[in-house]
C-alpha cells in the first residue's frame, strides 16, 4: 500500500509539473532570474539587463515574441525599451530565482509587442 501511494503521488507530481512545458523550458533557461552578470544567464541570446533591481535574466530590444526564448514574451515596457519577461500565471511563477527583496510582479497591466495581448508577465522592479 505504502508502494503504490508513492507511485500514485510521483504520478501526480509528474503530471502537474510537465503540463506546462513552455513556462518550464523558460525558467530553466534563466529567463527571469537574478543575475548580476550575464555570464549568469543560461542562454546564449540573454543578457543580465541591470536596469533591474537585482538583474533580470532577459532580452532587451525585442522586436516581438520571436527574438525571445520560450515560455517568455516582448513585453513594451513603460521605459520606452522592449524587453522578453517570463509568462506568468501568478507571483509565484516569477520569483523562482529572485530573491524577496527583488520579486518581480505577475502583472496584466502591460503590452505585449505581439498580440494576443490576454497573458500576463514577470515584470522586476525597475532599479
Amino acid at each position: 500500500m505504502k508502494k503504490s501511494m508513492i507511485l500514485f503521488s510521483a504520478i501526480i507530481l509528474l503530471f502537474a509539473f510537465g503540463c506546462d512545458d513552455d513556462k518550464k523550458k523558460a525558467v530553466d533557461l534563466g529567463v527571469g532570474a537574478q543575475c548580476t552578470e550575464t555570464a549568469q544567464c543560461d542562454e546564449e541570446t540573454q543578457e543580465c539587463l541591470l536596469d533591474f533591481k537585482g538583474g533580470y535574466c532577459g532580452v532587451k530590444d525585442c522586436t516581438g515574441d520571436v527574438d525571445c526564448p520560450e515560455g517568455s514574451r516582448c513585453v513594451a515596457h513603460d521605459d520606452g525599451v522592449n524587453y522578453c519577461f517570463l509568462v506568468c500565471v501568478d507571483k509565484a511563477d516569477c520569483n523562482v530565482h529572485r530573491s524577496v527583496d527583488s520579486e518581480a510582479n505577475c502583472s496584466s497591466s502591460i503590452d505585449f509587442v505581439d498580440e494576443p495581448q490576454d497573458s500576463k508577465a514577470c515584470v522586476p522592479p525597475s532599479n
